[in-house]
């Protein structure tokens, strides 16, 4: 993935996310080329390109899933913290919806959307419990509390992992790939959320290949 050369530049405050002269290998290969990217506060990222251009890494990149070579990672204008609770609490900060779900497979729905709330905000189990159940009716599938993972479809999966995103009330968010891994007639019911998030102000940067949704909410295209 090369720089981005997009003519737009958010001004004003510190932005949410900013990347100066990233750059980050495997082995030979050269997948962030000197990225530099900003992402304003209520602005719709989306990144587009073909496998193996970086893009997921990028977007792994921007909580320190993926460590970079070399260049900068600020997060509100601060540097991405290296390890330990600060990272910890950037990390609440920007909710992360991956291809895969990464649901806890033994834990109910409920439990899977109260664990960061509870666990990392300090919240009470009741409030938790009522935060959560209020996303799952935002995101349609309230009537699926009480069951394990398995027992959902792959778009209802997703939609409870966006919900477990926006439970810790999250600054920003990240979704890498998030239909990728979907039938066809679950992605739509996926993407709808997404709009609706993008609709609602929500910061977000979305690594996908769904064209149409790309020209419906994002503010920019990168590739």
């Amino acid at each position: 993935m090369a720089e981005d050369h997009s003519r737009k530049s958010p001004e004003g405050p510190a932005p949410i996310i900013e990347l100066r002269q990233v750059n980050k290998y495997f082995g030979k290969l050269h997948v962030l080329n000197n990225i530099n990217l900003k992402v304003a506060k209520g602005e719709v990222l989306v990144v587009i390109g073909p496998s193996g251009s970086g893009k997921s890494t990028m977007c792994r990149a921007i909580n320190r899933l993926e460590t970079i070579d070399s260049g900068e990672i600020l997060i509100e204008g601060k540097l991405l913290p290296q390890e330990g609770k600060q990272l910890a609490q950037v990390r609440a900060e920007l909710g992360m919806v991956f291809q895969s779900f990464n649901l806890f497979a033994h834990k109910t729905i409920l439990d899977n959307v109260t664990m960061g709330p509870i666990e990392v905000l300090g919240m009470s189990r009741g409030d938790a419990e009522k935060r959560a159940m209020a996303l799952l009716e935002r995101v349609g599938v309230a009537e699926q509390a009480s069951k394990v993972p398995a027992q959902l479809s792959g778009g209802q999966q997703q939609r409870v992992a966006i919900a477990r995103s926006l439970a810790m009330n999250p600054k920003a968010m990240l979704f890498d790939e998030p239909t990728s891994a979907l039938d066809p007639e679950m992605i739509n019911e996926v993407l709808a959320v997404m709009v609706e998030l993008a609709q609602g102000g929500m910061t977000m940067v979305v690594v996908t290949h769904e064209m149409s949704f790309a020209r419906r909410v994002a503010d920019r295209v990168v590739f």
